[in-house]
């Protein structure tokens, strides 16, 4: 599912600066800084600390977390267990609650400039 859900991440925010204007490496460069470990943490800390996670997401965010192993060497264990927790949930959400995936990216693209 983390795998799944980092590919929908990803196809998220090439969407998401699809919409503006610029270079095609300035984009490249945008999506990758929201793709990375500590972005995708960041996003999981936002949707919950605005308490909008069911039970039923936060195990599943509970379950890629405790299956994300140590994570890249240079990288932050810590950020990257939270990250593959996130990916699980997005992968979950996109294959069996669409409408539910697009509340929280919504909630998501509101909450960043």
């Amino acid at each position: 599912m983390a795998w799944l859900g980092d590919a929908v991440w990803e196809l998220h925010q090439r969407l998401r600066r699809c919409r503006q204007p610029g270079r095609s490496a300035d984009l490249h460069r945008a999506v990758v800084a929201e793709v990375r470990a500590d972005a995708q943490a960041a996003a999981l800390s936002r949707l919950e600390a605005a308490g909008l996670l069911t039970e039923a997401e936060l195990d599943l965010v509970r379950r890629g977390r405790n299956r994300a192993g140590r994570g890249p060497r240079r990288g932050d264990a810590a950020a990257y267990g939270q990250a593959t927790g996130f990916e699980t949930m997005v992968g979950w959400l996109f294959l069996q609650n669409p409408s539910r995936l697009g509340q929280l990216l919504a909630h998501l693209e509101d909450a960043v400039p």
